[in-house]
């Protein structure tokens, strides 16, 4: 009886100790945790993971590698995460691009965007904002709608990236205009064409825009999200300036294969929080324009949805063919 005794007790233990609580908490991470980002050096997402990948390392003690796997509106690498080992090492850092947008934007997709992933947390937020010349007639949003509705047709409108794009078809939805839609391969891009004359208007990301607003080459008339911009607090949201409702930002989150423990994900969830708000991660947001913003594990992927949904309309209204 004493030996049975023994033996259960032992069992249990072994049983314990390879159990995903035991592991999540005893043992991970007790290795390199590699961070994915779907887009090239030097990008947002890319400077994000490497100010939080170095605070996460300073937590563990563990190297954070991160690997860019570029390319396809960010499904190579989301593909890629899909399918590693769900253990918490392989980690996706990316955007609403992979995980709102690109469903609405492409007929087939190279992973599910729900069903392949484990949601951990949000890591930020930011808004575009509304830009046209130095040299250019219109000194707010109402004038520019007034135009553009008086001359429909006239005005044009570049953009670089998803959010840049539907942006500005939500702009267009809710003020009812008709403007032009000049696609570029980036916003910097665009931004070139803008300053020279060849469009009329773009909404871009803060971090592209900012620096030609400070040098006086660009005009901002509103920023895009309900809050106003930190960086420029003079600068009316659109929502203000007379377009009601309208809110179209970007988002950063971390997502793990689906099937990762729950353990596992916990303690991530944990690291990455923590990491968001360290100094190194509070730079980036500051030069970017954007903030921290954590979740748990639902509220991730209760946003996931609606901002799905949102894309969605915005995107068919458009008449924005899939690709």
């Amino acid at each position: 009886m004493k030996f049975l005794t023994r033996r259960t007790v032992l069992a249990c233990g072994a049983s314990l100790a390879l159990s995903p609580l035991a592991f999540a908490q005893g043992e991970y991470p007790n290795k390199p945790i590699t961070f994915v980002v779907p887009f090239a050096a030097g990008s947002a997402t890319d400077q994000l993971a490497r100010a939080i990948g170095q605070a996460v390392s300073e937590q563990t003690k563990q190297p954070v590698v991160v690997e860019n796997k570029g390319g396809a509106s960010g499904m190579i690498a989301a593909q890629a995460v899909a399918k590693a080992v769900p253990d918490g090492y392989t980690v996706l850092i990316t955007t609403n691009t992979t995980h709102a947008a690109n469903e609405h934007l492409y007929k087939k997709l190279s992973y599910d965007p729900v069903k392949d992933f484990t949601p951990i947390t949000g890591l930020g937020k930011g808004g575009q904002v509304l830009v046209v010349p130095a040299t250019s007639p219109y000194q707010s949003v109402g004038e520019l709608l007034s135009y553009a509705k008086a001359n429909p047709g006239k005005l044009s409108f570049g953009s670089g990236s998803s959010s840049s794009r539907v942006a500005g078809e939500m702009l267009k939805q809710l003020a009812g205009v008709d403007i032009l839609h000049v696609p570029y391969k980036s916003n910097p891009l665009a931004l070139t064409d803008l300053l020279g004359g060849q469009i009329n208007l773009m909404i871009t990301d803060v971090s592209t825009g900012v620096p030609q607003i400070k040098a006086g080459k660009l005009r901002p008339l509103g920023y895009s999200t309900q809050k106003r911009s930190a960086q420029l607090p003079e600068v009316p949201t659109i929502s203000e300036a007379g377009v009601k409702g309208y809110d179209m930002g970007y988002w950063f989150a971390a997502y793990t294969p689906a099937n990762t423990p729950a353990p596992v994900a916990g303690r991530l969830n944990q690291l990455l929080a923590k990491a968001v708000n360290s100094a190194a991660a509070k730079s980036f947001f500051n030069m970017s324009g954007s903030e921290a913003w954590t979740t748990s594990a639902s509220e991730l992927a209760k946003f996931q949805a609606a901002e799905t949904t949102k894309w969605g309309q915005v995107i068919k209204a458009a008449g924005i063919t899939p690709e």
